[in-house]
């Protein structure tokens, strides 16, 4: 008689670490949201469950989702936090904003690789490009390094909280081989072949690509362009060609005149890499060129080519002082007055002859930083009582009140405040309605927060969150789904992110935890928390309740939670 069979021992199905139960899951492909949980084990999503899959599995840990949305982190693809990660791991105002991956070096400024003897050049290029406290760079930045393998190793060991991926930058290579001729010149053979060696080490070592700028707005510390807007076609060709030989990496550059979109797809042609034109910020002075733009980088998108458009889902504000003229550097009159401080700076700005040369300027219409148009500038806070009927008031406004022009009544209060009136200017994007079709463009990608730049003027760490309160909810362009698929899997698939930006199994656990019916972002406050205390504008989130990244949690109820360094340098990105 056959002996009876035995049951083969079964393999336990393992314990998840946590449970994220009781949520709407939007799983980032842009598909309807549905009820489920999910489970994480290590830094990766062990599995993604509808409610009717039986009882609740076992986990260490159980959060409650309350019925909130699941969505995967927000993947910012455009910030500055270059320096400011050598001496802050948490950068804790973009995690709370529900980032949870970042990609740095954007533009071409970037800190590595850099010689001791170019460190000050470095420092006082960021001041003026991306409005950063030179004393804060000073105090903060260290410099533990000068090669770009070296950088991000030094990431690597400081550790982060989110993601980081970096873009090595085109100025900074220049400046690396010419030193501070490298804003005087054109490269000759030798130097070009010297930068396509540190690009190529850069690139080996897991740099996801190079960031560079022809933007006649990107001024160096003393009014010299900023080094890539020197370099030359051959100088741009040997770059493009090392980025196609070694079949690592993406490109991507902020435009000027120079380089109209017709030469940029033919730069893409040439490279065969991801390929990300920015800022296209839309302009109520030249209102059709950014769509023009865009159509024609949608156009070849459908044959294949790998490109896209970088758009902003906020105005392009500033607050400023008129002892840091920020929107005013870019224009031709003030271009003598550049760097002017102290009794040079009021001098020039009570001439009657520089007014009258800014008007002239000012009256021609043109899409640059500040078009002239009044009512969007804006008096924030003044020491003297007999002005401050006009706080939260625009110029214009005051300049009728007081029968001035309005440049001459904002220089006047200026001066007469002794340079320490704050002023805002919405400068570009504060069209609704052209806003609405580039974000809805197939060709855009939701880009451009400028995290961890201009901090003394603005923060847009929160674009994420503004994309899916005000666009989504308030607005309606575009459904939840949609919104979220273009912050996380369409970030993610365009520049080559391995296992993130979808809720699926196996993917890496980065996750943001929110309320539909609330999300969005606070106003802005001025906090005092850089090295040199130095101060920064901030914002806080709404409707966050959690934050994971790699599966360990960052941000609870709106609060970087700043212990765990759970980020990871992410240098497989854009390979193949």
């Amino acid at each position: 008689m056959a002996s009876p069979s035995v049951p083969s021992p079964q393999t336990p199905a393992p314990v998840a670490d946590l449970l994220i139960d009781h949520v709407r899951i939007l799983d980032g492909s842009g598909s309807a949201a549905f009820e489920g949980r999910v489970l994480i084990k290590g830094d990766r999503i062990l599995a993604v469950q509808g409610r009717e899959q039986g009882p609740v599995p076992a986990a260490r840990e159980t959060v409650d989702g309350g019925g909130l949305c699941l969505m995967p982190g927000i993947i910012d693809s455009h910030t500055h936090y270059d320096a400011q990660i050598t001496w802050d791991p948490f950068l804790s105002q973009s995690v709370k904003m529900g980032v949870t991956t970042a990609l740095i070096g954007n533009c071409g400024f970037t800190i590595a690789p850099c010689l001791p003897q170019n460190r000050d050049l470095v420092m006082k290029n960021l001041t003026q490009v991306e409005g950063m406290s030179l004393d804060s760079l000073r105090a903060g930045i260290d410099w533990a390094f000068e090669t770009f393998p070296e950088y991000l190793a030094l990431i690597e060991r400081k550790g982060c909280a989110m993601n980081l991926a970096a873009f090595v930058g085109h100025s900074t290579l220049r400046n690396h081989v010419m030193g501070s001729q490298a804003s005087d010149r054109a490269a000759s053979a030798d130097e070009i072949a010297a930068m396509q060696g540190l690009l190529r080490e850069a690139l080996e070592a897991g740099a996801i690509g190079l960031a560079t700028t022809t933007s006649t707005s990107h001024s160096a510390y003393d009014g010299r362009p900023m080094p890539s807007r020197l370099a030359r076609q051959e100088e741009f060709d040997a770059l493009l060609d090392t980025l196609r030989e070694t079949g690592r990496g993406s490109f991507m550059l902020t435009k000027g005149p120079a380089t109209p979109v017709p030469q940029l797809l033919q730069w893409a042609e040439r490279c065969q890499r991801p390929f990300l034109v920015a800022a296209l910020l839309h302009s109520s002075m030249a209102p059709l060129d950014t769509f023009r733009d865009l159509d024609q980088i949608g156009e070849r998108a459908a044959t294949g080519l790998r490109v896209r458009g970088a758009v902003a889902t906020t105005p392009l504000s500033f607050d400023f002082r008129l002892d840091t003229p920020y929107p005013l550097e870019p224009l031709a009159a003030w271009k003598p007055h550049f760097g002017a401080k102290g009794e040079t700076l009021r001098q020039a700005l009570a001439s009657t002859t520089l007014r009258d040369s800014l008007r002239l300027e000012l009256a021609t219409p043109a899409r640059r930083l500040f078009s002239g148009d009044w009512t969007m500038v804006h008096v924030l806070e003044t020491r003297l009582p007999a002005y401050q009927r006009f706080e939260q008031h625009s110029v214009a406004e005051m300049a009728a009140a007081l029968g001035k022009d309005p440049l001459d009544a904002m220089f006047d209060l200026a001066l007469e405040d002794d340079l320490q009136t704050l002023f805002s200017v919405v400068s570009l994007n504060h069209d609704e309605a052209a806003v609405t079709r580039l974000l809805t463009h197939p060709a855009s990608l939701v880009s451009l927060s400028d995290a961890g730049a201009h901090l003394s003027f603005l923060d847009e760490s929160g674009f994420g969150l503004h994309l899916l309160g005000y666009w989504s909810r308030q607005r309606g362009i575009m459904g939840l789904p949609e919104a979220v698929r273009r912050l996380t899997s369409a970030q993610a698939d365009f520049f080559g992110i391995p296992d993130r930006g979808r809720i699926a199994a196996g993917q890496h656990a980065d996750l943001l935890l929110f309320d539909p019916a609330q999300v969005g972002r606070q106003g802005k406050r001025r906090v005092q928390d850089l090295p040199a205390q130095a101060t920064r504008v901030a914002t806080d989130p709404v409707g966050v309740q959690g934050v994971w990244v790699n599966g360990v949690r960052v941000a609870r109820e709106g609060q970087a939670l700043e212990k765990g360094k759970p980020g990871r340098l992410l240098r497989d990105c854009a390979i193949g």
